[in-house]
Formats: structure tokens, C-alpha cells, sequence
């Protein structure tokens, strides 16, 4: 099967990696960023394309070559119908969510923010919305209690060439059978920047523990200030240090062993955190 790839990061880095024995991969569109796939692609003798596609400029590199299906993995770009039509059979993206909930981007993350118990990994056409397409495979990762967001997509690494290699199997087979997304369900997500993940200590302590281990190392963490120093944290617990029902969330509650902030319903000890920062008893985290 003659296909082309669109790939970002270390996920489609693995997932090209897999995909090159068994199967003639024409070309690569991916990101400036994305060294480690343009390596394998010189390696290889394939070529690619780096950049926004959008514009045709990605369809003027690959229109000259002829692909049976395109497959895209945590592609950093949304493409335009130039691309999208340009296979002979399929284009197709890998998402990591169970369409229709959390289209958009990072939808791992957001899950776990969200207090979901379940996520997955969904195969679906690429049409011109934004994860709108119909779908063609899904698989369930279950998210424990205390998994972080990288420890997800680390789950979502080991299953995502497997629906692949389903996907791939069921249009050998012409066997691709479609299911229209319920756009009842559908839920949308935006993209995430390191400065979108500062606690807000009125929240419940259940929401700021989800946000906290969502965003943990190596991702930029969930973060607070306390005299004017930023502190990110990366495991926060609840415990059962009591407090006055009218002390301002946010304050701490006690330092040794740990840092102990009230929140709306309780309290929370900061168990890991990044950067040495002096904190005192009746602080202020905001």
C-alpha cells in the first residue's frame, strides 16, 4: 500500500517508525520542530515537507505523488481539502479521545482535568471540520486515579499503532465500515499554552488535584504564586489538616512536611513542586 504520512513529535515519530516496513510511505509532511522524523526521513530516502501545509503549499509538494491512503498522527497542522482528497482511497487521522467527546487538541489532558475514567484512541476520516469526521476504529485506555497526562499518552503510545494496523487491515479487506459522529455528544476542547495552567484555589480540591496531575512533568506543570514567586507543582494530595471555614482559599495551612493550602472543600499538601520557593504559614497561594 502506497502511503503518505503526516506526523509530529515523538508519537508520529514511533508511529512512522512502525509504519515504514510494511508499508511504501511516498512522503512526510511534518513540523519544524519534529527533528527526529525528518532524520528517519533522510535515512530513508523519503521525502518531506516541513511547515504549515495550508495554502497549497503542502499539496505543491506532494500533488506529483500518487498514495493509495494518508494517515495523520498528532499532526500539528489541520490541512485543507487539497490534502485531504489527494489519496486514492482514505485519508485519515488518529485522535486521542473517544469522538465525539474532546475534539480539539490535547484531549487527554482535558480528560483528566475533566475527571473522566476513560479516554481512548479514535481512527476517523479527515473531512473539513475539526475531528468532525466519520468514524472508523476506536479503543478504550482506561485512566487510573493518579495517572498524569504523560503517563496517558504513554498508555495511548503502546495502542495507537495497533488501531493503525486496523485501520489499514479493514481497507485491504474493503471492509471499512463508517459510523456518522452523534454531534449531540460531541464536546470541544482548545489548545492548551503553559499559561493556561495557573490554580485557581476556589476551585474544589477534587478539580485542583485533576488539574494538577494533568499538566505534571515533563508536561509545564500546574502552577501558583506565592510573593510574587511562581511555584510548579506536580503531586498535590487532600489530607485532613482542619481549617476555619472562613480563611481565604489559597492560604497555607503548614509547611513541614509539607505545604498545606486550603481550597473551597478542603485542604491539599504539595507533595512535588518545582523551583525552591520560601513559603510561610498564613501565605497566600493565587
Amino acid at each position: 500500500m502506497k502511503v503518505g504520512v503526516l506526523a509530529s513529535g515523538n508519537l508520529g515519530f514511533q508511529m512512522l517508525s512502525k509504519i515504514l516496513p510494511i508499508h511504501d510511505v511516498k512522503f512526510v509532511l511534518t513540523d519544524r520542530n519534529s527533528q527526529v522524523i525528518m532524520t528517519l526521513c533522510k535515512a530513508n530516502e523519503i521525502p518531506y515537507f516541513t511547515g504549515n501545509p495550508r495554502n497549497g503549499r503542502g499539496h505543491a509538494f506532494v500533488e506529483s505523488i500518487e498514495v493509495d491512503v494518508i494517515v495523520s498522527i498528532n499532526y500539528l497542522y489541520m490541512i485543507e481539502k487539497d490534502i485531504i482528497h489527494h489519496s486514492n482511497w482514505l485519508t485519515f487521522n488518529v485522535h486521542g479521545s473517544l469522538l465525539p467527546k474532546y475534539r480539539g487538541r490535547t484531549p487527554h489532558v482535558w480528560a483528566i482535568i475533566n475527571n473522566e475514567k476513560v479516554t481512548g484512541i479514535t481512527a476517523h476520516i479527515i473531512d473539513e471540520g475539526c475531528d468532525t469526521g466519520a468514524i472508523i476504529s476506536q479503543i478504550e485506555v482506561p485512566i487510573g486515579l493518579d495517572e498524569t497526562g504523560a503517563e496517558i499518552l504513554s498508555k495511548f503510545e503502546l495502542k495507537y499503532f495497533d488501531i493503525i494496523l486496523d485501520v489499514f487491515k479493514k481497507i485491504s479487506s474493503g471492509n471499512t465500515e463508517l459510523v456518522k459522529q452523534d454531534e449531540q455528544r460531541a464536546t470541544y476542547f482548545g489548545k492548551r499554552t503553559p499559561k493556561d495552567g495557573r490554580i485557581n484555589w476556589n476551585w474544589q480540591k477534587e478539580r485542583i488535584y485533576n488539574w494538577v496531575r494533568a499538566q505534571a512533568f515533563p508536561y509545564p506543570g500546574a502552577y501558583t504564586y506565592v510573593n510574587n514567586q511562581q511555584l510548579i507543582i506536580d503531586k498535590v494530595e487532600e489530607c485532613s489538616h482542619g481549617y476555619r471555614w472562613d480563611t481565604k482559599n489559597g492560604t497555607v495551612l503548614a509547611v513541614n512536611p509539607y505545604i498545606v493550602v486550603k481550597t473551597a472543600n478542603g485542604a491539599l499538601q504539595i507533595e512535588k513542586s518545582r523551583l525552591k520557593v520560601i513559603v510561610k504559614t498564613g501565605d497566600i497561594l493565587i
